[in-house]
């Protein structure tokens, strides 16, 4: 496998290239790290999202924008496909890095996080990444500075000229499109923590709504959570079977039903104290090579609609 952080540097350089068309801005901080305003001042849009996604999943998996329903509804869903699962959705787009700084608080994905390598999926997937550019997708309400480049750049073993930050809320239209391109992934991270081998996994399709913004962020990481749990629709094609296939999927957790938001509150506010079968696809379907299909769960529109605030 080449370098993913090579193949995404090629789509941020798109984006530098079209950032008027995209609604995005870029800007170079005093140590010549490249933050990139996805959706924190910038506006961004459906284009620049599914831009941030494929930048997230390193350029590994094809992301599109399709019209379906949500409760008799037409709505945008993102649709991702990859023939590279754990490294596009669990070496890159999973959000694994925690960046908190006085008056920064972020959480990272995309190809840099394989320059550290620190992380599980990195020693049971047994892929590591060396380059000379570091790509971290950032889920902030503000923008980073050079504390927080500097900090990327002394992690991923790269110079600060060589950090580059595309940066969104989770309130704004590329925060809800970004999470809706994570159907597949959370499916992938569900089966890495029942134990089984990602690298058995040999293509995985997800597709979930796209969320409604909102500007409070307690609520857009509520709808657009729900919409993965409520909405998200994922198959994978796997090498072997297992008896753990019905655990993928929300339904199979003990709080089904109850809103993210409810959740988030009743954690105090604090996502890591939300427990991890909550971030899980509402629907999915295992094909098993030269054996079995199974399908659990299903799409539940009425709790779609009640997040989403549909009249």
């Amino acid at each position: 496998m080449d370098s993913i952080n090579r193949t995404a540097i090629e789509l941020v350089d798109e984006a530098l290239d079209f950032a008027g068309e995209l609604n995005v801005a870029a800007y170079e901080l005093e140590n010549e790290a490249t933050v990139l305003d996805f959706g924190v001042q910038a506006d961004g849009g459906i284009e620049a999202g599914i831009l941030l996604a494929e930048i997230q999943t390193a350029g590994l998996a094809n992301v599109t924008s399709t019209m379906d329903r949500v409760a008799g509804t037409p709505r945008p869903f993102i649709e991702v496909t990859t023939d590279h699962p754990a490294i596009a959705l669990l070496c890159s787009q999973k959000a694994g890095w925690e960046l908190e700084f006085d008056g920064f608080e972020g959480l990272g994905s995309g190809p840099a996080r394989a320059l550290v390598g620190r992380e599980t999926e990195f020693e049971r997937i047994g892929y590591y990444d060396e380059f000379e550019f570091a790509t971290l997708s950032v889920e902030s309400t503000a923008l980073p500075d050079e504390t927080v480049a500097e900090h990327v750049a002394d992690l991923a073993g790269v110079e600060p000229s060589g950090v580059f930050l595309p940066t969104f809320a989770t309130g704004s239209i590329v925060g809800s499109v970004t999470m809706a391109a994570r159907a597949a992934e959370l499916a992938m991270f569900r089966l890495l923590e029942l134990g089984y081998d990602p690298t058995d996994v040999l293509t995985a399709s997800g597709s979930a709504p796209v969320a409604p913004v909102s500007y409070d962020e307690d609520v857009a990481m509520g709808r657009t959570n729900d919409a993965i749990a409520y909405g998200g629709e994922v198959y994978l094609r796997v090498a072997r079977d297992d008896a753990r296939f019905d655990e993928l999927v929300s339904t199979a957790r003990d709080d089904y039903g109850t809103p993210f938001l409810e959740l988030f509150e009743s954690a105090d506010w604090d996502l890591y104290d939300v427990p991890e079968s909550v971030f899980a696809p509402a629907h999915v379907t295992v094909d098993v090579v030269d054996g079995p299909t199974y399908t659990h769960g299903g799409v539940d529109d009425a709790m779609l609609a009640e997040s989403f605030g549909l009249e």
